[in-house]
């Protein structure tokens, strides 16, 4: 039988390498758990809010009532974030590439930690406003982790790697909605225990937000104790600060590569050299990603809380953060027991482009359910509706593994991975602050205009995943080599 040519079949091959299969190198145990603890601490910080933002929101009045501002309002919360972390997330993970990863981390943590104290004790929106926005401009953690997964694993144990990141990461967004959802207003909730509290009742959301805030600070002792750094600072932090106070000789690291005395191939390349087809392809692929999973993460509670005669479900903030909870720990099941087999079996762009796919049947289930609630109330069959929605949620988590892979093969060098994974996430972050912005918007105006039925917002989360797909198309079947 012929085999089948195209542009991407290599014209020399060696006919042992077919047979032959490179061992696979352990993964750095010690130092990669390191990564994982760092990993669960962020999205325990973000997903904390979801079941009881829709709540919080009714309760500061900024909505005078409107039920159908609720969800724009909640959008704009999560959206923040990331329009402040897109700002900033080139240039902490560009920092990385010259100082060294850890101490981009620990800033991270810090930022974390501080960010979720103030919006437990914040009584005013704009005060949200101002906590949310000091967690993105200090966060630049999500870039610089994916160039520490690139250092520290190689091309025989990366798909391993990126399989346990997400078990780490549905860690986080497990505990994140479970806290929320069973510690908000633990005065009313729990009176036995809280109802003396006159902290509490006056700061109702404070202990949901305190929890991940201390795992935050914890998290940056056991960093700054025993992570060991996985690049070669080019410049430490005294010499930084010498040439930002005089600024003299030394260059900032945003603007050129310092002049140290090694081969261009081990240097950070411009800013413009990661403008190339490769790492727009790659940073494409995740941004199409990011975009569908976080537009669905923000409508999916606000549809879970909104009431049944207004399109939603109408179910409570416990009931709500323990469906997130159980989403979390099924995507955490799912991407080691089956990425790292399906990305053999299948290959990276099969599967990156099955796992998108799947984002259809999950978008089409939330007016399904609603439909079924109207006619039967919430029964049985709506509960398994919910349940195949979660289980397509975390088939979709699997194109986030595939990307990662793509854009650490896509970096011009390994000197400027951080750079390339900080140029993926400034895009990436863009796509998620516009995200929950726009697919909230869409759910009020669907609510209180009832375009197409109430279902406007639903044709425009498909169109997103249409769109992923056209991207996903573009990617090579073999990964790019530098």
């Amino acid at each position: 039988m012929s085999q089948q040519l195209d542009e991407e079949t290599p014209l020399l091959q060696s006919s042992g390498n077919a047979s032959v299969k490179k061992p696979q190198t352990p993964l750095p145990w010690r130092q990669f758990s390191m990564l994982l603890v760092l990993q669960i601490a962020e999205p325990m910080t973000s997903q904390v809010i979801s079941p009881f933002a829709p709540q919080l929101i009714r309760d500061i009045g900024i909505t005078n009532g409107d039920e159908a501002l609720v969800s724009f309002y909640v959008g704009l919360l999560h959206s923040l974030f990331f329009a402040t972390e897109a700002l900033t997330i080139f240039h902490w993970s560009r920092l990385s590439d010259y100082i060294g990863r850890k101490p981009v981390v620990l800033t991270g943590l810090f930022g974390l930690s501080l960010s979720m104290f103030c919006f437990g004790l914040s009584k005013t929106f704009w005060s949200l406003v101002i906590s949310r926005c000091l967690n993105g401009a200090l966060n630049g953690n999500i870039g610089v982790m994916k160039s520490m997964t690139a250092e520290m694993t190689d091309s025989t144990n990366m798909a391993r790697a990126w399989a346990f990141l997400p078990l780490a990461w549905s860690s986080g967004t497990t505990l994140g909605p479970l806290i929320g959802g069973q510690l908000a207003r633990p005065a009313d909730r729990f009176p036995d225990i809280f109802g003396g509290s006159e902290f509490l009742k006056k700061y109702p959301y404070f202990l949901p937000c305190a929890v991940p805030a201390t795992v935050s600070a914890l998290t940056w002792v056991v960093i700054f104790l025993y992570l060991k750094e996985t690049t070669t600072p080019q410049i430490n932090i005294s010499q930084l600060l010498v040439s930002w106070k005089k600024r003299k000789t030394v260059p900032l690291p945003a603007l050129e590569p310092p002049p140290v005395p090694s081969s261009i191939s081990n240097k950070p390349v411009p800013i413009r050299a990661l403008f190339v087809r490769q790492v727009l392809i790659a940073t494409g692929s995740y941004a199409s990603v990011a975009l569908i999973d976080i537009a669905f993460r923000t409508v999916q509670p606000v549809f879970y809380a909104t009431p049944i005669s207004l399109g939603g479900l109408g179910l409570d903030t416990p009931t709500i953060g323990t469906i997130l909870a159980v989403q979390g720990i099924v995507n955490g099941v799912m991407q080691p027991l089956a990425f790292a087999r399906l990305h053999d079996i299948m290959g990276a762009k099969k599967l990156w482009l099955f796992a998108v796919t799947c984002a259809l049947p999950m978008v089409a289930l939330l007016p399904v359910s609603n439909t079924l609630a109207r006619s039967s109330g919430i029964i049985q069959s709506v509960w398994s509706l919910v349940a195949l929605q979660v289980a397509l949620m975390s088939c979709i988590t699997f194109a986030y593994g595939v990307s990662f892979m793509y854009i650490t093969a896509a970096s011009p060098n390994r000197a400027s991975v951080g750079a390339t994974n900080g140029f993926a996430q400034v895009i990436v972050s863009i796509m998620r602050a516009v995200g929950p912005a726009a697919a909230n918007s869409a759910f009020s105006i669907s609510i209180e205009r009832q375009y197409l039925g109430g279902n406007l917002v639903y044709c425009v989360m498909a169109g997103m995943v249409c769109a992923a797909m056209g991207v996903g198309v573009l990617l090579p079947r073999v990964m790019w080599t530098n």
